[in-house]
């Protein structure tokens, strides 16, 4: 049997997975040190380099850039995992009622620490759901319940959502929020006044945005039951390279034809399949490289933060942003400034060293065999 025939056993580690939810967690990570935003400064910016650098910040509205895609690869990687830990808790001898209770009390947890993160970043109490976190809690909800079903009844409802987000959008009625495509003033900034009281002023993100998204985290358990499957590597690669190209494809042309735009605020029709597909592209060839080629000796770093993405998204979220950013910054910029390094030098070499300790901690849990999870 050749290499590119090769069967994956369902029990097998799948060694792709582990590092695409590495790199996104090591991009995240490298966020929460302000590298992207060191390096929107001068002598970026101005330069032929500043629309690289560009991609790793938002989209201020219609349009996508790489930045846009790490929350939807989130959200598909977890459920890309969802199968495989399934399959694992059932041979351990845990029943499906005992299964169904664990998803249920991982969405309540879920659910504390997005409303929990928002209280921190604000000082104060406050009931806020725009969280990753807050989203991802209701989305396995709804991809958990449907994983006993057909992959194309997984599909079908999955579109559905999508259809039922640009029906609600398209149709809502009230003054001032009958907009669907203008910030703070669609559907979604009215569900955020009933469900919070408020909408996000300026950033235009809506907690209604987790009944589109869920659309990422089934994708991502079909994704994950077709390759813990026995089918060949070959008709697995063909099946996430076929669904990625139609996804991203017919996500672009709603939005080139400007019958739905690409808005990531309010994740649009359009949004959730371009990124949807982007997500399964990446996994088809992480996927190949990997599982199928075998050349996986240079992805151990991405493992080492990927094992741990809990503990590493709050640390950097809170810990990381309230202190220890700031207390190392004490001792790289004093050094620094001391040899007469340039501001922009002294800005990288910063969040570099934050990046580098943060690495360390996943290294040592990793080490000690100790994992975060919920």
């Amino acid at each position: 049997m050749t290499t590119n025939k090769v069967m994956t056993s369902p029990t097998e580690r799948l060694l792709s997975l582990d590092f695409f939810r590495g790199l996104t967690m090591l991009l995240l990570v490298a966020e929460g040190t302000n590298l992207w935003s060191v390096l929107m400064h001068e002598p970026i910016s101005g330069s032929f380099l500043e629309p690289f650098f560009l991609q790793f910040h938002h989209h201020p509205w219609n349009g996508l850039r790489f930045w846009d895609l790490i929350q939807p690869f989130f959200m598909f990687i977890v459920g890309v995992a969802m199968p495989f830990s399934y399959e694992k808790r059932i041979k351990s001898g845990a029943s499906g009622n005992q299964i169904t209770k664990h998803i249920l009390q991982r969405s309540v947890i879920l659910l504390a620490l997005g409303v929990g993160l928002h209280c921190g970043y604000r000082r104060k109490l406050v009931w806020e759901l725009w969280n990753v976190l807050s989203q991802l809690s209701v989305t396995i909800l709804i991809a958990y319940f449907l994983m006993r079903y057909k992959w194309a009844t997984q599909i079908i409802v999955s579109i559905g959502l999508l259809l039922l987000t640009e029906l609600l959008y398209r149709t809502f009625p009230i003054e001032g929020y009958n907009q669907p495509f203008v910030k703070d003033h669609n559907f979604g900034s009215w569900m955020d006044m009933v469900l919070m009281g408020k909408i996000n002023n300026g950033g235009g993100w809506v907690a209604i945005n987790c009944i589109p998204t869920a659309a990422h985290t089934i994708w991502g358990v079909v994704a994950g039951q077709l390759l813990r499957s026995a089918k060949p590597s070959t008709e697995k690669l063909r099946f996430l390279l076929i669904g990625g190209s139609l996804f991203v494809l017919s996500g672009y042309l709603l939005d080139w034809t400007s019958i739905t735009p690409i808005i990531k605020r309010i994740s649009t029709s359009s949004f959730v399949l371009a990124s949807g597909g982007w997500a399964l592209l990446v996994l088809a060839f992480s996927y190949w490289l990997i599982d199928v080629k075998k050349r996986n000796n240079w992805i151990f770093p991405f493992v080492v933060v990927g094992m741990n993405p809990i503990f590493i998204y709050l640390f950097f979220n809170t810990v990381g942003s309230q202190w220890f950013n700031g207390f190392v910054a004490i001792f790289t910029t004093g050094f620094l400034n001391w040899l007469h390094t340039p501001e922009f030098i002294v800005g990288i070499l910063t969040s570099l060293t934050i990046l580098a300790f943060e690495w360390w901690m996943c290294y040592y849990l990793y080490r000690k065999r100790i994992f975060f999870r919920i």
